[in-house]
């Protein structure tokens, strides 16, 4: 299951027609990041300079011009060095494989950007890309020093971050499989968790299911840091210590996902360590969870972002006034966001080749409406701090969110992380199988 070469050839023509005429763009990957002493990471191309390319490897740049054409900049084939780091593509390998019209050593790279860049109005790069700018304005100069031997100098820098994050925002039909796959490979994980869990465990214990479940599922890594938070370290929003003791009658907050083919799952559940809600948290779960089905039914094309988070807020806040933890209308806890000492977070986030994927979430001041093709996270929560001696102690110490992952159709909205337990009895009954 992979991207074909025509569809990152494609995106690449459409992201330069979406440009000024006359613009060059410019991204790259990034580099090795070392760990410790000899050591490096494992690499992981920047998101958007594989969303245009499929390249995988460090040290890449890739320059597009108005007309299209595309110069892939890499690492040289070198037998030597890939006896120690492994196989490397090389010029001929970029051309042959990722469909761009030429390639160049990395030891080349001042000389193609200064071929491309001479008689180009415009120069758009990602401005959060410190590195990178550095890089143009140098070679900008040395086009401005070259002006009366005829080279003409970009006057105009642009961001080119905004330009791919639309074009990243609305995925195709190739990236919607690889999401599907991700969010499934996820699913597994988290039902393998439930299984797995004893208390007396320690968190990182049920942390390695989850990676066991990814890796023998062609996931290679998690889309981001597990977290496997249990009692009342499920208060903590990104919580990864990961090393407590998991004890009789406790929660056990689990948000993690599956990254394949660079496209990140995201899923988290909360479940009894012990296989059975005690009173108190099955009171507050269900008001997560009824807040999690009113706000799945707002994600539908036309709707505004923001109308799942209101109607989300809506439901969490009367729950909190039902069940004694706050007091007062609902309107003006709403207005005056008493309910954000119980749920701090926003109700769902765009999800892609990042966990919190780019794209805008206003168009001139409003809530963006949504689209098909865009997917994006419903995950409303409830925590209730053990320092928190304004409720009951019986409250104290919970810790719930419910999180999918959910495609924008015209049919309506369809989660990519079907097949999960979410209901209470549907949760007891799946864990009651090994417990």
């Amino acid at each position: 299951m992979k991207i074909e070469s025509q569809t990152y050839q494609a995106r690449r023509e459409r992201l330069i027609q979406s440009l000024p005429e006359n613009t060059v763009a410019i991204i790259r990957t990034g580099d090795l990041c070392t760990r410790n002493n000899d050591c490096e990471y494992e690499f992981r191309p920047n998101s958007s300079f594989f969303y245009l390319t499929g390249f995988p490897e460090p040290s890449a740049y890739v320059l597009i011009n108005g007309n299209g054409d595309t110069i892939l900049v890499t690492l040289p084939k070198d037998p030597e060095k890939e006896q120690w780091d492994g196989f490397r593509y090389g010029v001929e390998g970029a051309v042959n494989t990722f469909g761009v019209c030429d390639a160049a050593p990395l030891d080349e790279l001042d000389n193609a950007a200064i071929f491309l860049l001479d008689g180009a109005q415009n120069v758009a790069f990602p401005f959060g890309d410190e590195k990178l700018r550095q890089q143009v304005l140098v070679w900008r100069d040395n086009l401005t020093a070259r002006a009366r031997a005829g080279a003409v100098a970009p006057t105009q820098l642009m961001d080119l971050s905004p330009a791919i994050a639309e074009m990243r925002l609305r995925k195709d039909e190739e990236e919607i499989a690889l999401m599907e796959k991700a969010a499934q490979i996820s699913v597994e994980a988290h039902k393998q968790a439930m299984l797995a869990v004893r208390p007396g465990m320690k968190e990182y214990e049920l942390e390695a299911e989850l990676n066991y479940v990814f890796m023998k599922s062609g996931s290679r890594q998690p889309a981001y840091n597990n977290i496997v938070a249990s009692g009342s370290n499920a208060c903590v929003l990104h919580y990864i210590k990961n090393d407590e003791t998991i004890n009789d009658g406790d929660l056990v907050l689990i948000d993690a996902g599956a990254e394949f083919g660079c496209y990140a799952g995201d899923i988290t559940r909360t479940f009894p360590a012990n296989g059975k809600f005690t009173e108190s948290q099955a009171a507050l779960y269900q008001v997560v969870l009824d807040s999690h089905t009113a706000g799945l039914q707002e994600l539908k094309v036309g709707a505004p972002y923001e109308a799942c988070h209101n109607v989300a807020v809506r439901i969490l806040t009367q729950g909190l006034v039902s069940l004694g933890l706050l007091t007062g209308n609902v309107d003006t806890l709403i207005e005056s966001k008493a309910y954000r000492d119980f749920y701090m977070h926003n109700t769902g986030h765009w999800l892609g080749l990042d966990v919190h994927d780019c794209g805008t979430y206003r168009v001139n001041g409003e809530s963006r409406p949504l689209e098909s093709g865009m997917v994006l996270t419903i995950e409303p929560g409830l925590y209730v701090s053990l320092d928190n001696e304004s409720v009951d102690e019986k409250w104290r110490g919970i810790g719930i969110r419910i999180e999918d992952d959910v495609l924008i159709r015209n049919d309506g909205p369809y989660i990519l992380t079907h097949g999960l337990p979410r209901e209470i009895d549907e949760i007891e009954a799946f864990m009651a199988q090994n417990h």
